[in-house]
This record gives C-alpha cells, structure tokens and sequence, in this order.
C-alpha cells in the first residue's frame, strides 16, 4: 500500500489494514486504503468517520445504494424465518417467487427456468455446462478482454488480463477467443464492411470456423452485451444482429454475460435489450441482490434438459438472498430502471463536455449508469494511457470520490440506480479537477497547448 495513500486515513483504519494484511490472501487488489464502517446510498464513511463518494458501488453491486432501508428490512424479515434450507433438496416458497419474476422480466419470447448460484462465475458455470450438456458439442467461443469470472470454467472464458489466468493452466479445454467489436481500438482490418462488428462475425465465421473450431462443435458463444472489465466497451449495432444470425445458422446457443449489465444498470432490465436481439441462456448476478451472495443462469425452458443431479448447488438461492432480491428488483421497477436512464443520460453529457476541455480523455461511452472514460496519450493514436488513469483514481480518491479503473486505460463511472443530480454534480466537479490535476504530466504537451 502506497505510503501516501495511508496519510489519507485515520488511525483506526491503519490498524485494521495492519491486521488485514497479516492473515488475508495476498491475491485481493485493495488499490485504496477505505476501511468502510457504515453506508448510505451513495456515500460511504470509514472507520475513522471520513465520508466518501462512492461511484463504484462495490464493482456495480449495490444497486439501490447502500443499506437501502426496504432491502434491509426483507434481510431482517426472513432472517426471522430461517436463514437456509438447501434448494436443491427442499422447497421454499422465497425462492420460487424469486424465480417467478426473473421469469417474468426474462429477455426471452418463450418461458425460461431459472438455475440459482452464490455469485457471477457461478452462473457462468452454470451456463457454460448447460449449453455442452443440451448440445452435447465441446468447444466455446470467447472475446478478447472479456470477464466472466474466476473459477476454473469461467477463467478459460476470461481475457481481460493475463494476470488473472497465469499459473492457473485454465483455457485449453476447447476455448477460442476472437476480437471483441471495439471500433475505437480495432483489432482487425475492416475495409469493405459498414460495421466493424460485422467484420468480428464474418472473422469468427470464415477463419476461425474454417481453421480452428468447426461450428458443428461449438456449443455456445459468449459474450458480454457491453464489455465490463475490459474497458466498458459498447459494440456497434451491427455486431449481435450478425452474431444472432450465425448463431441460428450453426445451431450454436448465445450466452450473455449480464452479471454486469443487468437488472436495470444500463437503463433497462437487460443489456442485451440494447440491440435488439434475443439471447438463448444468460447469467445474471452482482446488482440482483444489492450486495447479498446471489447469482442466476436462465434459459430457455426447452434447452433445460439436464436431469435431477447433473448440476447443483448447496447454498444457491439462499432464502435471505432471495429476500434481498426480491425487494431489489420492485425498487428497480418502480422508479429506479428510470432514473439509471435519466441520469445515466446527465452524467454522459456532462462527461462529453469535460472530454472538450480536456483532450486526455479520448472516449465516453456506455449504457445508462455504466460508463466508461477512456484515457488516451494523444488523440490520434489513441494508444492506451494507464499510467494517467492511475493517477486520476489516486486523485479522486484524494478528494474523496471512490473511483475504479477498466480495461487499460478506462474509467468507470457505477454509482447506485437510485442516484441524485446533486451527488452526480458533486462527482463530476471532483473528477474534472482530478483530470485537470493529471493532464499536464499524463499527456502529450504540444497537443494539450493547441487545445487550449
């Protein structure tokens, strides 16, 4: 931990980090020293009373802010009943409702079923085994940069960084990656194609089919609606309309990653509603429960072809999880899907109008309250500047403002659904200050003076 950083906090929570670091993994990041004690919404304090603006929700986690009053009330409510009966051996009626209305609210023209799991890479797991199980074919196709989890299935799905993967020989087991459709840093020559997106499908089809994986032995495709830890990156709008279509024409299952983009994060219920396309199975976690261990695959009703014991899971769908998300997802609907748009929305311009003044900042992008500022070195190359999106997280957090980085050389931007324009006003004069802070000593001088 940065010395410095320390300097930033009070005594009570040095002590605590002190003890933290002699008996925890060393493998967690714990970039920033907030030793949290109590949180409200929006805003955090820690342990020495220091009040903080959190605008990463516990990696887009907290949904409806922090302690939100009626989550914590069903908490207590079932907690009252009973605390576990295993799902997979017994019935409770929370958990049904619970699926009930993820049902209900499914991306899909026909019913679903629902599979229950403590976490995002479980769900994962879960989808990843169902579609080799329902097409009986062995290989999958991934995207570079993609994240989908840490146990040993989803890291072979997982690209983003090579330290999440090394020593861990996870991959080999019939995995391909291809090109995620990032128009802003392409990876592939797309002369003769209106939509990069398209020009990733037709790579996938016509060399990867043609030489590495035969389609007849892809069981699935999966893909995240937007790039989460690889940067918040949007693909174009021709990128799922083709993928759909090759997906039909092989007979392979489309799984989306929604343990990031769901349950109303970007403005809607599912990220793949952004274009409009219809997925087979997805995996949906993080927001669900607003911060309890929840995680879900659903699928169509008709791919649900495993047999009692081919897949389980001992705590998945917890009763006082279910709870939790149950009263998530009515404070979702009633308002909070909204507002997400709408001030996702603010934010978005309000950002843009920084990236005028402030030529560091060389992409904003996103879906309601999930955005991505990217830094760059100079605006022609567009090459990746991390070492400047370090020091504008240090920054923020020097002033107070929770921030996390993405990608190589993103920002992101996840406060709770239910934010207000006065924390986001506050956000966005504490993040420009800490860009204004940085851009002299991050970024080509001669292209800053002509800018200004």
């Amino acid at each position: 931990m940065d010395e410095k950083m320390l300097t930033h906090i009070g005594p009570k929570a040095r002590r605590i980090i002190a003890r933290d670091q002699a008996v925890m993994s060393p493998s967690y990041t714990r970039t920033h020293p907030l030793v949290i004690a109590r949180g409200q919404g929006a805003e955090v304090w820690d342990a020495d009373g220091r009040r903080y603006l959190d605008f990463t929700t516990g990696i887009a986690v907290t949904a409806t802010g922090h302690a939100h009053p009626d989550v914590v009330q069903a908490i207590k409510d079932q907690a009252d009943k009973f605390l576990h009966m295993s799902g997979t051996d017994f019935f409770y009626e929370v958990q049904v409702e619970l699926a009930e209305k993820l049902v209900s609210i499914a991306p899909f023209s026909e019913p679903a079923r629902v599979f229950f799991g403590n976490s995002g890479t479980e769900a994962i797991e879960a989808a990843l085994k169902l579609a080799r199980y329902h097409t009986g074919r062995p290989r999958m196709i991934g995207f570079l940069s993609s994240f989908h989890g840490r146990t040993m299935g989803s890291l072979g799905m997982t690209s983003s960084k090579h330290i999440q993967r090394k020593g861990f020989f996870a991959g080999g087991d019939g995995v391909v990656h291809v090109p995620f459709a990032d128009d802003f840093r392409p990876a592939l020559a797309a002369q003769g194609f209106s939509d990069y997106g398209e020009r990733v499908v037709d790579y996938l089809e016509h060399t990867i089919f043609r030489t590495i994986a035969p389609p007849d032995e892809v069981a699935g495709i999966l893909v995240e609606p937007i790039q989460g830890e690889g940067g918040y990156v949007v693909p174009t709008p021709g990128f799922f309309p083709a993928l759909r279509d090759l997906c039909d024409r092989y007979g392979i299952l489309l799984i989306i990653d929604e343990v990031q983009t769901g349950v109303g994060r970007t403005g809607k219920w599912w990220g793949i509603q952004h274009f409009g396309v219809e997925p087979d199975i997805i995996a949906v976690a993080k927001g669900i429960a607003s911060g309890m261990p929840l995680g879900a695959m659903m699928a169509k009703a008709h791919l649900m072809t495993w047999e009692p014991g081919a897949h389980a899971s001992t705590f998945g769908g917890n009763p006082v999880c279910c709870a939790a998300a149950l009263a998530t997802l009515r404070l979702l609907e009633d308002g909070m899907i909204d507002n997400a748009a709408k001030m996702g929305e603010y934010l978005m311009t309000r950002l843009k109008a920084i990236q005028t003044r402030h030529p560091i900042i060389g992409d904003v992008r996103g879906r309601g309250l999930m955005i991505g500022v990217d830094l760059v070195t100079d605006t022609q190359s567009r090459k990746p500047n991390r070492a400047a999106r370090e020091a504008v997280v240090d920054e923020c957090w020097e002033r107070d403002l929770l921030l996390l980085g993405a990608g190589q050389s993103a920002i992101r931007v996840i406060p709770p659904l239910n934010i207000t324009p006065a924390l986001c006003d506050e956000m966005l004069e504490k993040f420009e200050q800490a860009i204004t802070a940085v851009e002299p000593i991050h970024f080509a001088h001669a292209e800053l003076n002509s800018a200004r």
